[in-house]
């Protein structure tokens, strides 16, 4: 971020500061309070004096200090995988060494080791929270260090100070999250990085309307690549490809970017993309969803996730945490007879432990990485809102707090930057927001693959739903990424949609008569077995009463269909609107009650965008809105987005006040002018990019289409000098 600051007196790198003393100490004093009580626990292990316990946490710091130049080394080799065995390896070793050599202190076998290792870390996880220091602090310590390393041997060697540094821009996605939200969240003191720069002035709280499809995957299409017509929905039948297509399935990812990547997203000439669905054309491209198959990106990216001491044990009991809070959570909306509500056990207990801290951790750690490293344009999704609010609800309780770690995760990364190479400016945004209400299946009695099937009163029809997998996509990212598989499946798809992929692999069977997909409160139906889109009067002939009957169903509100006659036409429960005519021609576009005026002003408009969009449904369906704004999703969420009706259109951008929005990027919404659409929003983030010199020759020197492994190996170890300096002061990280 900008900083008003003076510049800071140029010392050498060796130069401690009364910080990295405190961080010493505080490192020092907490990893012996954590060894102690582990040592007290587990047997197998014993300690005759606090003495020895204290000298064996500061044999863990140097020790995590020699093994960091081989690591290195072995992660270069190894890749990412390479560097969590690695990592873990070193752990267990350097332990097995503390607590083996130190005097006054033994050690039996290594299971008491690893018993060793994970208290301890529970114990320090416990210590951050009384002591009030943020989640995210301990994940970035050691970057941290490494950062204000480098910046005092840039003051020594002459090099730039604070103000002089060049620009840098950090765009964070806070997935989920609607502008009314987070104003709320902003209100109960929730979010107090975001509320301190709102009051100080250097940011703006805007909003920009998501248009429908209302979905992370349009959404990232447009912000990252200015190509959000690309898709027509979370997931859709695809003539082309002759399957089903998820996208947060990584092989149908990288399906979509290859048609709508020009090679100049948002983040070409030397950016990064971090936890994304699309690459955005990014030279580093690390848990992104459509590169999985090519890995999750260098070893040496991950090192200081996998290896620092206590760091990754700590993120798996902060998981173990926040499945226990889950449970915990459910259980209180169940008992209290919370409504809306859906089933909050199984795998999704798991699924938020694993997204919301281990993966959010590991994300937060490689941004670190990435604003140290100096990249011009970072981009990074964080996920922990949007996965709870499609569970518990976008206002509910839990689903606020998670605000409350995110804008953690927000200061922590301010603070890197603040150390880093580059004066980066920060902007916030979401994807989309989301819409309360009880789902589709709730108020009509079946889930809507039955409702189609028994309106075409075809008993044997083939029918096909999808539409139940979405919290399934970051570790589907994951774990394909760190499989890195080859061959005709190179993803790997865990839950329900990766239980049964018949229909999504061309030539293993017909397609089926019908698919039904969710997305929110957006369901298309489409006629695979049909060379296209079929138009009313083909539905009608063949199935006769299917679009009335589901225009009359409750729960819809309303059905969008292509007639030969007079293009799109919008089918209500008590009424009809011709889309694309306008009354000059003596035709009424609406008759009867309009089914569109209850979704607002821009409704019109966006179901005529939508209903010409490629791929898209032969019937394109929209659940009721009530008057307060809740809606029914197609899955089973009571938070949804993906059509349009409440909140879920109102997305969130926060900007540095020094970075102006342009008024020919911004449309009348409700009386408040806005960007439209996420492609707008990218126009908008790539003339800032371009205003600070960094699209282009300008950008710094960076190469269009590098080698991401390459160059990350390169700075690795040009860095290696300036990491020995600063792993010698132990921060908060482990034996931090």
């Amino acid at each position: 971020m900008p900083s008003d600051d003076p510049p800071r007196p140029r010392r050498g790198w060796w130069a401690l500061t009364l910080g990295d003393v405190g961080d010493a100490l505080l490192g020092l004093v907490t990893t012996a309070l954590g060894l102690g009580v582990a040592i007290a626990l587990v047997d197998g292990v014993a300690a005759t004096n606090p003495g020895s316990v204290l000298l064996a946490a500061l044999v863990v710091a140097v020790g995590d200090l020699v093994l960091r130049p081989p690591l290195r080394v072995l992660a270069r080799v190894g890749g990412a995988m390479g560097a969590l065995v690695a990592g873990l390896g070193a752990q267990v070793l350097v332990a097995w060494v503390a607590l083996s050599v130190v005097p006054g202190v033994e050690v039996q076998n290594p299971w008491a080791v690893v018993q060793v290792l994970v208290i301890t870390a529970f114990v320090m996880a416990v210590g951050r929270w009384v002591w009030g220091a943020s989640d995210s602090d301990y994940v970035v310590g050691d970057v941290l260090r490494r950062a204000r390393a480098h910046a005092r041997r840039a003051g020594e060697g002459g090099g730039a100070v604070p103000d002089e540094r060049p620009p840098g821009l950090l765009v964070v996605q806070l997935d989920g999250v609607g502008a009314p939200v987070l104003a709320q969240a902003a209100d109960a003191g929730l979010v107090p990085t975001i509320s301190r720069w709102l009051a100080s002035g250097s940011h703006r709280l805007e909003s920009w309307w998501a248009q429908a499809p209302s979905t992370t995957p349009a959404s990232q299409a447009g912000l990252l690549h200015g190509a959000a017509d690309a898709i027509c929905s979370f997931r859709w039948w695809d003539r082309e490809a002759g399957r089903l297509v998820v996208t947060n399935h990584p092989d149908d990812a990288a399906l979509v970017e290859r048609r709508m990547s020009d090679g100049r997203g948002l983040l070409a000439d030397g950016g990064a993309a971090v936890a994304t669905m699309f690459s955005g054309d990014a030279d580093r491209q690390l848990l992104v969803m459509s590169q999985a198959r090519r890995g999750i990106g260098p070893g040496t990216s991950y090192l200081r996730f996998f290896a620092s001491p206590f760091v990754l044990a700590r993120a798996v009991t902060l998981t173990v945490g926040e499945m226990v809070k889950e449970l915990y959570q459910g259980r209180r909306q169940r008992v209290r007879g919370v409504e809306p509500r859906v089933a909050r056990r199984g795998w999704y207990v798991v699924l938020r432990g694993v997204t919301n801290v281990l993966l959010r951790d590991l994300a937060t750690s490689l941004v670190a990485e990435q604003l140290v490293r100096g990249a011009p344009v970072v981009f990074v999704d964080l996920v922990d809102y949007d996965e709870i609010a499609h569970h518990a609800g976008p206002t509910r309780p839990e689903s606020l707090r998670a605000l409350e770690g995110l804008d953690g995760v927000l200061d922590t990364l301010v603070r890197v930057a603040e150390a880093a190479p580059r004066d980066y400016r920060v902007v916030v945004l979401s994807d989309h927001g989301q819409s309360l209400g009880p789902t589709f299946a709730q108020v009509s009695g079946q889930p809507l693959v039955d409702v189609v099937r028994r309106l075409m009163a075809e008993p044997g029809v083939d029918a096909v739903q999808a539409g139940t997998d979405e919290e399934w996509g970051p570790l589907n990212a994951f774990l394909s990424s760190a499989a890195a598989r080859r061959g005709p499946d190179r993803s790997m798809v865990l839950g329900p949609q990766g239980k049964d992929r018949r229909d999504d692999e061309p030539g293993a069977a017909p397609p089926p008569d019908v698919a039904v997909t969710g997305s929110g409160n957006l369901g298309m139906v489409f006629f695979p077995q049909a060379e296209r889109r079929l138009v009313l009067e083909e539905i009608e002939e063949r199935w006769p009463g299917l679009v009335r009957g589901l225009a009359a169903t409750p729960g819809i509100g309303l059905v969008l269909v292509d007639t030969a006659a007079r293009g799109l036409m919008a089918v209500g429960p008590g009424g009809v609107a011709w889309l694309e005519v306008d009354g000059t021609d003596g035709a009424e576009p609406v008759d009867g009650h309009d089914p569109v005026a209850r979704y607002g002003s821009r409704a019109a408009e966006d179901l005529r965008r939508l209903g010409r969009l490629g791929n898209v449904g032969d019937l394109v369906l929209l659940s009721e809105v009530s008057p307060a704004g809740h809606v029914h999703a197609f899955e089973g969420q009571v938070g949804s987005h993906g059509g349009l009706g409440g909140a879920q259109n109102l997305a969130v951008l926060v900007h540095p006040a020094e970075l102006a929005l342009d008024d020919d990027l911004l449309e009348d919404v409700g009386g408040a002018r806005m960007p439209v659409g996420a492609d707008r929003v990218h126009e908008q983030l790539v003339r800032w990019a371009a205003g600070l010199g960094l699209r282009g020759a300008s950008a710094g020197g960076a190469r269009a289409g590098a080698d991401p492994a390459g160059e990350a190996d390169a700075e690795a170890g040009a860095d290696a000098g300036a990491d020995a300096a600063a792993d010698a002061v132990p921060g908060r990280d482990g034996a931090a």
